[in-house]
């Protein structure tokens, strides 16, 4: 049987499976701390595997392109930050102060990776520079990101934590890995290739544990007595503000400096996405433990309006492109045969 289209992935499901289990059965005491070390492990276990599966020769390739990249880090960097700051007078009132320093901490994060190379293919874009585009915002999110959160969201930033020791524990947590990983790239990276399956289950199953164990903390802690539904709303409304603003200026922005369709369409997958793979961990690293459910909460939903959007937009754009490459193929072929009459 055809799975409905408006039924979410099964990594959706998972997730609003895991906030249900950890609504009535969260981790406590003793084994919140096992839980919490174990979370640790595969957390770095999954920016190894992420340094070892990304090639360099393919951001050698879309290295070149820096107009595009400046573009995307701007906006991935510059001007989210700057609409979550703008529309707070207008929309903060929608949703708690805790709720709206999530919307906030989603502002600073990178772009995604693996589905802002995915939507850049299938809507025919340029893959290589979205590839080094991707991989350049998430690396330089383990370090601008905790700053623009020490600037944007301070009153829920772990134990007032400064921001270089924010960067110290992101650093030994996620970067370490990271680089251990490139490092042995040349002795693990076809192994890595061939068995993708485990970087997506590694991929997955930590975030998962990440928000059991946040949101069983701040059940702990009386999460869901301080929300109310109504708020729940709000996030969704404001999610929605956020990614249609952000497609908007991305797409005047790209087509006013005058680049290529194939570039726009990079520019617009990679510079309007937010990772929830990169910011679960960082929510982790980041923010208080009783703080971090009401934190990634906002970006649990703003992850599945940015999938639901941008893979209509790439399969619309996508097969834009083909029927206009079977039409030039098809005046092609009629050109040829009048040649030979």
């Amino acid at each position: 049987m055809a799975r409905p289209k408006l039924l979410p992935d099964n990594f959706t499901l998972c997730l609003v499976g895991t906030v249900i289990l950890a609504s009535l059965l969260p981790v406590r005491g003793q084994a919140a701390v096992g839980f919490d070390w174990v979370t640790n492990v595969a957390v770095g276990l999954l920016f190894f595997l992420h340094g070892a599966k990304l090639s360099r020769e393919a951001i050698i390739a879309g290295a070149t392109h820096w107009r595009l990249h400046i573009v995307v880090l701007l906006s991935t960097f510059a001007l989210f930050p700057l609409l979550g700051l703008a529309l707070k007078p207008l929309l903060s009132p929608l949703v708690t102060p805790a709720l709206y320093g999530g919307i906030l901490f989603l502002c600073t994060l990178p772009s995604t990776v693996q589905s802002s190379i995915a939507f850049t293919s299938i809507a025919k874009g340029n893959v290589p520079a979205a590839v080094c585009s991707a991989s350049a915002s998430s690396l330089l999110g383990i370090f601008v990101t905790p700053a623009l959160v020490s600037v944007l969201v301070t009153n829920q930033a772990a134990g007032g934590s400064s921001p270089w020791h924010t960067v110290g524990n992101i650093v030994l947590q996620l970067l370490v890995p990271f680089v251990a990983g490139q490092l042995l790239r040349p002795l693990i990276g076809k192994w890595i290739e061939r068995h993708r399956g485990v970087l997506k289950f590694v991929d997955q199953g930590s975030i998962l544990l990440v928000v059991y164990g946040a949101f069983s903390e701040s059940v702990t802690e009386g999460l869901w007595h301080q929300i109310p539904l109504s708020a729940l709303g709000g996030v969704l409304l404001i999610s929605v503000v956020l990614l249609a603003l952000a497609l908007t200026v991305t797409i005047f922005v790209s087509k006013r400096l005058g680049f290529s369709r194939a570039d726009q369409i990079t520019i617009i997958f990679c510079g309007s996405k937010k990772s929830l793979a990169a910011g679960v961990p960082m929510a982790k690293v980041i923010f208080a433990s009783q703080a971090v459910g009401a934190v990634v909460l906002p970006l649990m939903l703003f992850h599945q309006i940015q999938l639901m959007v941008c893979a209509a937009l790439a399969q619309r754009w996508g097969a834009r492109d083909l029927s206009g490459e079977t039409r030039a193929a098809s005046r092609e072929r009629a050109a040829a045969a009048v040649a030979r009459r």
